[in-house]
């Protein structure tokens, strides 16, 4: 089955941390730019980070910059975001997205929600 699946949302106080986790399978992962998104209640859907098939050169939202770090393994075909300094705006169900010529999909997404 090809899909990729997140893991790692849940309840974080303001100023606090989480790390984020997608797994995929069924598709060559290497050959994968991949990326974040998040959706909040009553907002579209937004792009959070992007990573090339290498890792090069991540690219940021401008809301989440000095705050947020998408890495990846290829070995362990994982992708990772680490989430630092959450504000309660951060609050969303995050997507784990790939893409690769014509195809691209998204994970069915884990909750952050962020609050005191």
């Amino acid at each position: 089955q090809v899909h990729q699946v997140e893991s790692g949302g849940g309840l974080v106080q303001p100023g606090g941390s989480l790390r984020l986790s997608c797994i995929a399978s069924g598709f060559i992962f290497k050959d994968y730019a991949m990326s974040w998104y998040r959706q909040a209640p009553g907002k579209e859907r937004e792009l959070v980070a992007t990573i090339t098939t290498m890792g090069d050169g991540p690219n940021y939202a401008d809301s989440v910059k000095g705050r947020f770090t998408i890495s990846r393994d290829n070995a362990k075909n994982m992708v990772y975001l680490q989430m630092n300094s959450l504000k309660p705006e951060d609050t969303a169900v995050y997507y784990c997205h790939r893409r690769f010529i014509h195809d691209n999909a998204w994970g069915q997404g884990t909750r952050v929600t962020v609050s005191s």
